[in-house]
């Protein structure tokens, strides 16, 4: 509690203090330069924090366009996938409807050629 009393007077003698500087032409020429200077820091520091934010956002957009980029390409290589599957599943249904029908028909040869040589047994 002790604390905060001499924090409030101190205060209350700044702003004592500050008021008869200021009531002097030296001390308002003195308290002016001092508020310049402050500001013009200020004013750099807004700047800066200006510039550095306006950068971050440059990289931000350029980590966009590249996951943009990235993604397309992803699409299409899964795109080239999908279409390269399903041409090899086609070709493969296809041979395997082709070896399906050639054993079908050597199978309807050996057949005939079975039940040929039955009836020529049986005629004899």
């Amino acid at each position: 509690m002790k604390n905060a009393l001499w924090f409030v007077v101190g205060l209350a003698g700044g702003f004592v203090a500050a008021h008869l500087v200021n009531k002097d032409p030296r001390g308002h020429e003195l308290l002016a330069e001092v508020d310049a200077r402050i500001s013009e820091f200020t004013d750099r520091i807004a700047d800066a924090y200006h510039e550095q934010e306006a950068q971050i956002a440059g990289l931000v957009e350029s980590a966009k366009v590249a996951a943009g980029d990235a993604a397309g390409r992803a699409a299409d290589i899964a795109s080239d996938v999908t279409d390269r599957t399903v041409a090899a599943a086609s070709d493969a249904a296809s041979a395997l409807a082709d070896a399906a029908s050639d054993a079908a028909a050597a199978a309807g040869d050996s057949v005939k050629g079975a039940a040929k040589n039955v009836a020529d047994k049986l005629s004899d």
